[in-house]
């Protein structure tokens, strides 16, 4: 049989961070979700935004490649930030700005607005980079 070697400070501790590492993990796994469905909706709906918003084919692609050129680049910046500011609340003010940057996406009338609305988002991307609160 192996004994425990932890003290009693230790084994209380173990099931609190246990805790906070499973809810840390369901919120990466949402937030990564989110990613992947936006990708998923979006080239299902090119067609419908192509004959809706006046787009040409050779413009078509920058719906898709707007949001993933600026989500790439400031991928590190936001994870500077939330060094800097604290996770969390770089990773609320994501979260917000995202939802209000997809307001703004679905409320588009032209295909500028719409490219102005994707680009503004990719910043604000809840992604795995942010959510640790420690």
């Amino acid at each position: 049989m192996t004994e425990s070697h932890a003290t009693p400070r230790q084994s209380a501790e173990s099931p609190k961070r246990a805790h906070g590492s499973g809810i840390a993990l369901l919120v990466i796994c949402l937030c990564q979700l989110m990613v992947v469905l936006d990708i998923t909706i979006v080239n299902t709906a090119l067609p419908h935004i192509q004959t809706a918003l006046g787009f040409c084919a050779e413009n078509l692609f920058w719906v898709v490649n707007a949001y993933m050129l600026t989500f790439g680049g400031l991928l590190l910046l936001g994870g500077r930030l939330g060094d800097i500011l604290g996770r969390l609340r770089v990773f609320v003010f994501g979260v917000v700005l995202f939802a209000f940057a997809s307001l703004l996406g679905g409320l588009s009338q032209e295909s500028w607005q719409l490219l102005a609305a994707r680009s503004s988002r990719a910043p604000a991307e809840p992604s795995p980079r942010r959510p640790r609160s420690h």
